[in-house]
């Protein structure tokens, strides 16, 4: 094989292997931008799986009347707080303003969303700050010794 027949097989061969390097880093690239993009655009709908437990009991001795007890319901935080002794309130603890997880404050009888200064009530509604909407509310009733909390 002469010298020009061997230069230039290397010259194809380097050419082609770079075409396919920048072939697959253009594809790799697409696919992780246009990812997301897809998923944003068509979000999969809510699917409920077959055995997921949609209720949980807590004893009732864990919560006392005034307090609030901080607590994971279908994977996420939630909170319930008992006003008095027949009423019990479960609420989802996320902030609809951002995401942040609300704190209780008991001497103000009131949710603080530590993130933005937004202000929640005892029951969920909005009192102040950037919250365009209340916390999540779930079903709760005493029965027994136990609080049920179901989803509403």
């Amino acid at each position: 094989m002469s010298e020009e027949t061997w230069e230039a097989a290397g010259q194809e061969s380097r050419r082609g292997f770079l075409n396919a390097a920048l072939g697959f880093f253009t594809l790799a690239v697409t696919v992780g931008v246009m990812s997301p993009v897809g998923m944003f655009l068509w979000p999969r709908g809510q699917k409920t799986a077959a055995g997921r437990a949609t209720a949980m009991k807590l004893p009732l001795a864990e919560v006392p009347v005034g307090e609030a007890k901080f607590f994971r319901f279908l994977n996420k935080p939630a909170v319930v707080i008992r006003p008095n002794e027949q009423e019990a309130v479960a609420l989802s603890a996320v902030c609809t303003h951002l995401g942040c997880i609300v704190k209780w404050s008991e001497s103000k009888g009131e949710f603080d969303c530590p993130c933005h200064g937004g202000r929640f009530d005892a029951k969920g509604a909005v009192l102040g700050g950037p919250p365009p909407k209340p916390l999540t509310a779930y079903a709760a009733r005493i029965e027994d010794e136990y609080l049920v909390i179901e989803e509403a």
